[in-house]
């Protein structure tokens, strides 16, 4: 993300006919993955979920569609992308540090890469359509947002 290089490593994922078959059915899937969604978990971990304990790799091969695709058809999916989030709630917990030690010269560094990356993600969703068309990054109605969601 920072050099000015493209990624070479040109790493693939297998093809479908090598994946172990999955041990429950696309109806059993789905049905799992709307439970751990009304449970409140989010997507990244319903992924891991369904990895290490139904032996489902990757979704969208036995599926057809994606992971979000499925929970935006349920009406699961989060106001918020969920990556965008996560970035929120670092930059939060780095403010809250940051006001007790103005001095840390470092996790500053962290909190104003992590606001970049937020600001960038926010330009993408709001192309997308995810986020409203006038919505901003400001710290202090992060920290609304993020205590609503806890």
């Amino acid at each position: 993300m920072h050099s000015k290089r493209h990624g070479r490593s040109k790493s693939r994922k297998p093809v479908a006919s090598e994946l172990a078959a999955p041990e429950v059915d696309k109806e059993q899937i789905e049905e799992i993955i709307v439970g751990y969604a009304k449970q409140g978990m989010e997507p990244a971990m319903i992924g891991l979920k369904l990895k290490n304990e139904h032996n489902v790799p990757y979704i969208k091969h036995y599926m057809g569609r994606k992971l979000c695709e499925i929970l935006a058809e349920k009406n699961l999916k989060g106001q918020m992308p969920a990556d965008l989030m996560d970035l929120m709630k670092k930059a939060v917990n780095l403010n809250a540090h940051l006001e007790g030690n103005k001095q840390d010269k470092s996790n500053g560094m962290r909190l104003r890469r992590t606001e970049s990356k937020i600001w960038r993600l926010t330009k993408y969703y709001i192309r997308k359509g995810s986020l409203p068309q006038g919505w901003r990054y400001d710290p202090q109605q992060a920290k609304l947002i993020i205590k609503r969601a806890a």
